[in-house]
């Protein structure tokens, strides 16, 4: 990622940081009934002595899910905001510090037991310094498991030319409390996710998500499904690997 555009989604994230704090686990279907139930499943209910590096931590959600399934857990994010927002979460239950994953991290070779990222890596342009960073933080048969946009969701959503290209995308995400938020982000084709992985890890699962059908019934879920479970029953909006280091 080049820092111009670096610059506009650690931006974005300070300005966005105060939503996702206060509304984004209840506001946000996508997040609450689509991508964390399928990325909660993947993950082993008992934590205990396992290491776990949340990377990307937003306001904590996943850190503070991490910390109640007994891991010890290190959270991080590039945005100071973010950060701030997410040891308010948790407290003193987890290491929170502000990281550019596109950069070195700052931990010692084999780490880590497991690797969350949520609905991070799209945010990067370059992703091979980073998977190369999280196989020396891992454990070896540790594992990566990460969420992003699904690649034909934004060729569909956005219109694309060309499905095969990498490139810089744009979107406006209108939030009732601060207004307009520019954000930045990557689109690369299917393959590219796919070989960038496999050159460091062995993948064991792809995970193409549906609405979770376990919350449908409950009052404050029901607009959301009614709005988006037929179409996102049918048209993936994001994709979950779940890979091992070699």
């Amino acid at each position: 990622m080049n820092k111009g555009e670096s610059m506009k989604v650690l931006e974005a994230y300070n300005r966005l940081a105060a939503d996702y704090e206060k509304n984004v686990d209840t506001q946000s279907g996508h997040n609450a009934y689509y991508e964390r139930p399928a990325m909660m499943k993947l993950m082993p209910e008992n934590l205990n002595r396992l290491t776990v590096l949340d990377a990307g931590c937003a306001a904590g959600w996943y850190t503070e899910q991490l910390v109640n399934r007994g891991a010890a857990v290190t959270a991080i994010d590039l945005s100071p905001e973010m950060v701030a927002a997410c040891k308010r979460r948790v407290g003193d239950k987890a290491a929170v510090l502000a990281c550019d994953l596109a950069g070195e991290l700052p931990f010692q070779e084999a780490a880590f037991d497991l690797i969350v990222s949520s609905l991070t890596l799209h945010y990067i342009d370059d992703w091979t310094p980073t998977f190369r960073e999280f196989h020396r933080v891992l454990k070896p048969g540790g594992t990566l498991l990460y969420s992003v946009h699904h690649p034909f969701m934004d060729f569909n959503l956005f219109d694309r030319p060309d499905y095969f290209a990498h490139e810089v995308l744009t979107d406006i995400w209108n939030k009732k409390d601060i207004g307009p938020v520019e954000v930045t982000f990557y689109r690369r084709p299917l393959q590219e996710v796919i070989n960038i992985t496999s050159e460091q890890f062995s993948i064991e699962q792809i995970v193409e998500p549906r609405p979770d059908k376990d919350y449908r019934d409950r009052p404050e879920a029901r607009s959301w499904y009614e709005k988006w479970d037929e179409h996102l029953s049918t048209h993936p909006h994001f994709f979950i690997v779940k890979a091992r280091r070699r």
